[in-house]
């Protein structure tokens, strides 16, 4: 069932509820994705569960016409969709630069009972600034953005064996947005404090990341206070398209190993 709910800066934000249940898995993508990329996980777990799958503000559905990009912008849009289900306890799942602000989200929502992200946050002393974006990507963006999408961002985000369609698909995806949309929606992710709200984190914290770049387990341990990850080999950034059955497994022995 598809549904729009007004975040806190007057926007519509779009996202979707299937399934049934008490406990909830709320899923949220990552820069320039929609509640597409979570499609075979709602097929997978919504007969156990109730699914949430949440656009954030600028992507998919929901409106593009915000002008607040903000880390706790994004925080809210999470929050405004999930304050809607407090009778229920939540896991939220988020993918990449998402996977920081479930972080943050979480620390005003008491009904998540624990986060999973989702191949990112894989070292927190391994900061990247505001300038290092600008220099490294946003300036590419606006250079020339098709260009830095289909070959730039190849070799970061693509592995050897990441199939070609998918390639192909979320290539198409990103070249929908405008390059000033494109850096406006990613920018906050470099300004935010990870390190602060991770303190701040008192629930199980779980990654399954790509085996394409290391997890330094010992780093994240200093601010996450209870925190593992496991691996997906031969992926890229997106596990969750490039190899769906084995994600999905994944998943769920985290899950189980979070509701026990």
């Amino acid at each position: 069932m598809e549904k729009y709910i007004r975040s806190t800066d007057n926007i519509n934000i779009h996202y979707t509820e299937t399934g049934n249940g008490n406990i909830i898995i709320a899923f949220v993508h990552g820069w320039l994705g929609n509640t597409n990329w979570w499609q075979s996980q709602e097929r997978y777990f919504s007969e156990k569960f109730k699914v949430i799958q949440i656009d954030l503000g600028g992507h998919g559905k929901s409106d593009k016409s915000r002008t607040n990009w903000t880390s706790e912008q994004y925080a809210d849009d999470i929050q405004t969709v999930l304050n809607q289900y407090t009778s229920c306890d939540i896991i939220l799942v988020g993918h990449s630069m998402s996977g920081a602000y479930v972080v943050e989200a979480s620390i005003n929502l008491p009904q998540v009972k624990a986060l999973i992200v989702v191949d990112t946050l894989r070292d927190l002393d391994q900061e990247f600034s505001p300038e290092q974006a600008e220099k490294f990507m946003f300036k590419h963006y606006r250079k020339d953005f098709k260009d830095a999408v289909e070959n730039l961002l190849t070799d970061y985000l693509f592995v050897k064996k990441t199939p070609e369609i998918i390639k192909k698909q979320l290539q198409h995806e990103f070249l929908q947005n405008k390059p000033d949309l494109a850096i406006n929606t990613l920018s906050p992710l470099y300004e935010m404090d990870i390190k602060k709200f991770a303190k701040q984190t008192n629930i199980p914290v779980r990654a399954i990341n790509s085996d394409a770049a290391t997890t330094n387990l010992e780093n994240n341990r200093k601010y996450f206070k209870n925190y593992s990850y496991t691996t997906i080999s031969e992926t890229g950034h997106y596990p969750m398209l490039e190899k769906p059955d084995e994600f999905n497994m994944l998943l769920d022995k985290v899950f189980k190993e979070l509701i026990l």
